[in-house]
């Protein structure tokens, strides 16, 4: 574990292999953990340096006040171009998980000589918000038993993982798996009060982000190699949103999780990292 400082900020983050290697940057979804251990690992063993970072306003990163946020979208996408450029003078590869896969996207667009390979896991090509017409939004029904739940004891770490796992279950994750990810990311939380706390497991920030202009319509500009992940039984962003991605990004490959819902589930991290290994491959 270490702090970078980066645009004025200091980023949390976390490294796995040898920094000689070619880097692959993971960027939160809002806390470094959205990206699985094992996933980090199985890149890590094949011949990458892997790290992965939690957004401002998470994790171990510099948190002010996330439900009001004085940075944008871009600001967002530049850390990550300044982080990768920090670590390796070499193009990396970068990886954006849901809402970080918008900052990857941004990223990409705006940085374009700071990232040689692109994946996007569980991501839309539209910021939070209403949908565009022809992309499917979240799934009403689960949205409705999703939010219908009284909110936890922010302060309650067993009451928060209890929501979490509870939440799993109705999006079809593997609610253990939330459940000790819940107490992950509490226990790395180091502002103990339950505002803070709550921010750091739902992602509160991006409810207020700034994150005009729009960049889908800038999509056919991406000239790195890029991997689309989604997982066929989202339906936060139901896969239609991962499709128009492939779509849109010219050679754009596209993997759907026939078994995997938003979160990548274990049974998968062998084929997404063979298929993230395949965009940049070693000589």
């Amino acid at each position: 574990m270490a702090t970078y400082a980066i645009n004025g900020v200091q980023l949390g983050a976390e490294s796995f292999g040898d920094p000689a290697d070619p880097l692959v940057l993971c960027v939160g979804g809002t806390t470094m953990l959205s990206w699985p251990d094992p996933l980090c690992e199985a890149l890590s063993s094949s011949g990458r340096h892997v790290v992965r970072y939690d957004l401002r306003d998470s994790g171990q990163s510099t948190t002010l006040d996330p439900m009001n946020p004085s940075y944008t979208l871009r600001d967002l996408a530049n850390d990550a171009a300044s982080l990768a450029q920090a670590l390796d003078q070499r193009r990396a590869h970068l990886a954006g998980i849901g809402v970080g896969g918008m900052v990857a996207q941004v990223a990409a667009l705006e940085h374009p000589e700071a990232f040689s390979a692109l994946t996007l896991y569980g991501t839309r090509p539209v910021a939070p918000g209403p949908v565009d017409d022809d992309l499917p939004d979240h799934d009403q029904a689960t949205m409705g038993q999703l939010f219908s739940r009284p909110m936890p004891d922010w302060a309650d770490r067993e009451a928060v993982a209890e929501h979490a796992a509870q939440a799993a279950s109705i999006l079809g994750n593997d609610p253990h798996e939330a459940r000790r990810l819940s107490a992950r990311i509490w226990d790395r939380t180091p502002d103990p009060s339950a505002s803070i706390h709550m921010a750091n497991q739902l992602g509160m920030v991006f409810s207020r982000l700034d994150c005009t202009p729009r960049w889908r319509e800038r999509l056919g500009e991406i000239t790195q190699a890029t991997l689309v992940v989604h997982g066929a039984k989202d339906p936060f962003f139901p896969a239609g949103n991962g499709q128009a991605l492939a779509r849109e990004i010219p050679q754009a490959r596209l993997l759907v999780l026939e078994q995997a819902s938003t979160a990548l589930p274990g049974p998968a991290v062998s084929q997404v990292a063979q298929a993230m290994l395949e965009l940049t491959a070693l000589p």
